[in-house]
């Protein structure tokens, strides 16, 4: 039997899984919970073959959580689910010690499937993950300092203020986003915070 823990902030998404999985032969549910931190007391307690955990949680994101079982953990199999394609987001997973992503809107169709393969040691990615991840792995990545440019620009503050925020100059600001509206191929601000939220850069 491949022991599940299910970890996910809806009630009615655990439902639908613990359905999936309940019709399955050889697999059984042995725990679920709501948020980062019951993932990694219930990993605890049960030690289970597959976790199945969400990313955007309250008290401790996911991708936390993940990387508090793996360093307990090592051997520990993470499917992460979410809605979110981005490969930031994607990459920070897999670099946390998750083994496979896989987007929401695919459960039906994937889940039983990918947890059989993560549990016999493959890594899997959704194909259009995998292409999100295509798509900008030749793209120059932002610096720490371009990230938290961009974040005061997310809330809505302006070049003097974020100035001010990071003990910088208004120039070198200006420098910034020039440089991450260029990495991004972004318009104009607005649509630079745009890409950044939908590839995971950056979170409101």
């Amino acid at each position: 039997m491949i022991r599940i823990l299910s970890v996910d902030d809806h009630a009615l998404l655990r439902e639908g899984i613990a359905a999936l999985i309940g019709s399955q032969s050889d697999m059984e549910l042995v725990a679920e919970g709501a948020n980062g931190r019951e993932a990694v007391e219930l990993f605890r307690t049960h030690r289970p073959d597959i976790t199945l955990m969400d990313l955007q949680m309250p008290e401790v994101s996911g991708i936390d959580a993940v990387s508090s079982i793996r360093a307990e953990f090592p051997e520990a199999r993470i499917i992460i689910l979410t809605t979110h394609a981005g490969d930031v987001q994607v990459s920070r997973a897999m670099k946390a010690g998750a083994r496979a992503y896989l987007l929401k809107g695919l459960l039906r169709k994937e889940l039983l499937e990918t947890i059989r393969a993560v549990h016999a040691g493959q890594k899997r990615l959704s194909a259009e993950v995998a292409a999100e991840i295509a798509e900008h792995s030749t793209s120059d990545g932002l610096t720490p300092r371009e990230i938290d440019v961009l974040r005061l620009v997310a809330g809505g503050n302006a070049n003097k203020e974020i100035a001010a925020q990071l003990s910088l100059t208004e120039e070198t600001v200006k420098s910034h986003i020039k440089n991450i509206l260029a990495k991004l191929e972004a318009s104009d601000r607005t649509h630079a915070v745009t890409i950044a939220l939908k590839r995971g850069i950056i979170e409101l």
